[in-house]
């Protein structure tokens, strides 16, 4: 049975596999990593993740169901998802509030527009997905940069699919951050604005400042001071949730990446 999720956890990525294996006991609470790059990997570095996930409480974070987009769902895809998380125990699986393909893959992470048509859409998909997975999912509010249209407003949106989809909610505190510079919002009034109820987990990260009104989503760099007081805002408003710190590339050494940790664990003390 999958274990539960708590405190500060840390992506897993390649190029942290030996030094996430020889990590002291406790330096993290859980391991992140997205299924759609594990499935069929075995050998040296299957075996490591393995060792990783027997060791380390596992959640996973979805890249391709594409879950807005017009094509039908990838029923195979699911098929091997299942297998994996179930393989590996995993405590929480989410997926991105957008889409990724339309006829073929479109190698980004598009915006869905903010309609009431559109959320009966990715709703239905969502309860599909979540029946063949056996297991119900969170989707993450994401980035974008410009929106196709905007009937509803983002909480609106978001707030609906949640319900119609009777699904949880993966809140990256950073995405809030970025989309409330990029598209003039107050970034705690969107925070207060999400169901507690459904907030299964956090995700946190570093942006690219490009200009004062403009911040890019890069998860390259350590988080900035702005989005560690929001994350303390976070909970604050919505208690303590398992808090993910995301990294995928400029990779530091890991003992950076666990003093980042350890400023999650402190915010969550204090909030505690």
């Amino acid at each position: 049975m999958p274990v539960s999720l708590a405190g500060a956890g840390l992506g897993l990525r390649r190029a942290l596999l030996d030094a996430l294996i020889e990590a002291p006991a406790g330096a993290f609470d859980f391991l992140e990593c997205a299924p759609d790059n594990w499935i069929g990997v075995g050998g040296r570095l299957g075996d490591k993740l393995a060792e990783l996930s027997s060791r380390h409480p596992l959640s996973c974070h979805g890249l391709s169901l594409s879950l807005g987009g017009p094509d039908p769902l990838d029923a195979d895809f699911l098929r091997k998802t299942r297998d994996f998380l179930d393989r590996h125990h995993v405590a929480l699986y989410s997926e991105h509030l957008s889409y990724c393909s339309a006829d073929g893959h479109l190698y980004d992470l598009l915006p869905i527009p903010f309609t009431d048509e559109a959320v009966r859409h990715v709703a239905a998909r969502i309860r599909d997905v979540q029946d063949a997975l056996g297991r119900r999912i969170a989707i993450e509010n994401v980035s974008y940069y410009a929106a196709p249209f905007q009937a509803l407003s983002e909480i609106d949106f978001i707030n609906a699919v949640l319900i119609e989809a009777d699904c949880d909610l993966l809140l990256d505190v950073n995405n809030v951050f970025v989309n409330a510079i990029n598209h003039g919002y107050d970034a705690r009034a969107f925070i207060q604005a999400m169901p507690t109820a459904r907030i299964a987990s956090l995700h946190i990260a570093g942006h690219f400042d490009e200009a004062d009104d403009l911040k890019i989503d890069t998860h390259g760099t350590s988080v900035k001071d702005d989005v560690w007081a929001l994350l303390g805002f976070t909970y604050a408003t919505h208690g303590v949730r398992p808090t993910l710190l995301e990294r995928d590339f400029n990779i530091p050494p890991l003992a950076e990446l666990l003093g980042e940790i350890e400023r999650i664990r402190h915010l969550q003390r204090d909030a505690a």
